[in-house]
């Protein structure tokens, strides 16, 4: 594993730990990067809940009770479906917290969706004045495995951060 994601993950998991909080992850593009990276620290346990794998939008729906609809009207590749993984993750996990990521890792498009490179995070956190935020980044031009590591320690850097 890279080494920046173990570090980001190890912060990550710190700093849930001091703060009593829990994870659950609902990754798609990342293919379970994310909760490999936090299930590496030692103790990560007493923060990590639960992680779901859902690449395709069939166990998005069934696994995270995304609605069909959601992901017609949107496409899958956008923040209210990543806002809706996070917020499914979250409340089927019980867990404090909910992250997710939807996107296009490469190597191709299909027709109507958004181009390679377009990824849309989310973080959802019980009880917060702002219970979801969302994201979308452009990482055109980069490698497959290089928007999925960016993205990863991406959402374990705001784990690292949140209070």
């Amino acid at each position: 594993m890279d080494t920046n994601l173990e570090l980001m993950a190890f912060a990550a998991v710190k700093n849930l730990q001091a703060a009593g909080l829990t994870v659950a992850t609902a990754e798609s593009c990342t293919g379970g990067l994310i909760a490999a990276a936090i299930t590496g620290v030692p103790g990560a346990s007493a923060a990590f809940r639960y992680g779901w794998v859902t690449y395709c939008n069939e166990a998005k729906e069934r696994e995270l009770g995304i609605p069909p609809a959601l992901i017609e009207e949107h496409t899958v590749v956008s923040e209210p479906v990543a806002a809706a993984m996070a917020q499914g993750a979250m409340r089927k996990a019980g867990a404090d917290i909910g992250i997710a990521v939807t996107g296009n890792a490469g190597p191709t498009a299909a027709e109507g969706e958004p181009p390679v490179g377009t990824i849309c995070i989310a973080l959802a956190r019980r009880g917060a004045p702002r219970p979801v935020h969302t994201e979308t980044l452009h990482l055109p031009g980069l490698p497959r495995n290089a928007i999925r590591n960016h993205i990863a320690a991406k959402l374990l850097q705001m784990l690292a951060t949140i209070s």
